[in-house]
């Protein structure tokens, strides 16, 4: 596996216990994306697989960015290896 896969993993796995943690809404969560900022940079290996620790209000921001475009057309990708993609794009060390 590349970090582009670990990445989709560690997004999917953020997904589930997001949808866990907001179970008694259904998942429903309009702050999502810091919650899963927080999640990533604190519970997760995204920092090692970026090589570089992303700061918070970028990642948030980041995250909305790549959703907006996510759900602006139809898709046949999941969402979690395109935005694994995008992550690296914008925050991974030049190697």
């Amino acid at each position: 596996m590349d970090a582009a896969d670990d990445i989709s993993a560690l997004l999917h796995e953020a997904a589930e216990t997001h949808h866990t943690v907001y179970r008694i809404l259904d998942g429903d969560d309009p702050d999502w994306a810091s919650w899963y900022a927080d999640w990533l940079l604190t519970l997760s290996e995204l920092p090692r697989l970026l090589g570089t620790t992303p700061v918070r209000s970028h990642l948030v921001h980041a995250l909305v960015e790549l959703d907006r475009d996510y759900t602006a057309g139809p898709r046949d990708e999941r969402w979690e290896d395109v935005y694994a993609r995008g992550l690296l794009e914008r925050f991974g060390a030049p190697g």
